[in-house]
């Protein structure tokens, strides 16, 4: 069979859309359509069924997609492969990260990297509620508050982040200091949207000095670090925030010094595949140089 018609075949049946196909192949839709038509054709059978809302896969499509989807991962392994063979590193390198540390800590950071590197091509992808899977190359390496539960991964502890109760003085002033952590029960808190993230840990706020009763209710729950910092920064409460974070912004406030927040182990993730890649490597080595200062303590 054609790779090329199962190849639109496969992006199809992961995007549920010949659009979407359309744009990650960088072809238009209809000839994404054209070579699904000629697969069905040659193979005598339906493969999607068409609904307005996208695409459905058959009980035929769903048996060519598990084949597809062991080729798709051997199509993207050969090209790492390939990128891989240069002298230097070069090419794009796709890596994963969360949200608020990428923002905040990572890209600020990129400049010597670029520069030291100039033929590695950066594809950084943020996200708090996805974990790309690194297997099957949907990235290359991954920057993680939590290790790696996979054989076949390699990690690398970079520190350990810690996190701390913060306001800013406007909100202090409305609303007064807290004493002690049961005052929290008088004031708003901000708190972490996702119970079934690790990152619930962040969450802290709410439950600080309620061990024998229920967590305090928050007053804005959201799913995303950075939020939680912008939220306590615009004066809408009292938030656990990583103190990287806080120190971008000197205005905010330590609230409850004496307590201490939760900490977050942070790992630099790959594939055991790509132990020899040198664009790996050379993020890897990059990060690492990056963080020593910040390993023997945690980053505050």
């Amino acid at each position: 069979m054609d790779w090329g018609k199962l190849r639109s075949f496969h992006a199809a049946a992961e995007a549920g859309s010949l659009t979407l196909a359309g744009e990650r192949l960088g072809i238009s839709q209809s000839a994404v359509s054209r070579q699904i038509a000629a697969l069905e054709e040659q193979l005598g059978v339906s493969l999607f069924q068409r609904h307005a809302r996208g695409l459905v896969l058959t009980d035929s499509g769903h048996t060519l997609y598990r084949s597809t989807m062991d080729m798709a991962t051997a199509a993207l392994s050969a090209n790492t492969a390939l990128k891989d063979q240069q002298e230097t590193p070069q090419g794009e390198l796709i890596v994963s990260a969360p949200v608020a540390f990428g923002s905040v800590w990572l890209v600020p950071r990129l400049g010597g990297f670029v520069r030291r590197h100039p033929d590695l091509h950066l594809d950084l992808r943020l996200d708090d509620q996805r974990e790309y899977d690194l297997l099957k190359l949907e990235a290359e390496c991954a920057i993680r508050l939590w290790a790696a539960d996979k054989a076949d991964l390699i990690q690398r502890k970079l520190g350990t982040v810690a996190t701390n109760l913060y306001a800013v003085p406007e909100y202090l002033k409305i609303h007064g200091v807290p004493r002690t952590p049961q005052d929290l029960d008088n004031h708003r808190i901000i708190a972490y949207g996702d119970d079934s993230s690790p990152l619930q840990e962040m969450s802290f706020a709410c439950r600080v000095g309620r061990d024998d009763a229920p967590p305090r209710p928050a007053t804005l729950k959201v799913n995303n670090v950075f939020a939680m910092m912008r939220a306590v920064d615009a004066g809408l409460g009292i938030a656990d925030v990583p103190d990287y974070m806080a120190s971008a912004l000197p205005r905010l406030v330590r609230v409850l010094p004496e307590i201490t927040g939760p900490t977050f182990d942070l790992y630099f993730i790959y594939p055991s595949d790509l132990r020899r890649s040198k664009r790996v490597a050379a993020f890897r080595d990059f990060l690492t140089t990056e963080t020593e200062p910040l390993r023997k303590l945690s980053m505050r």
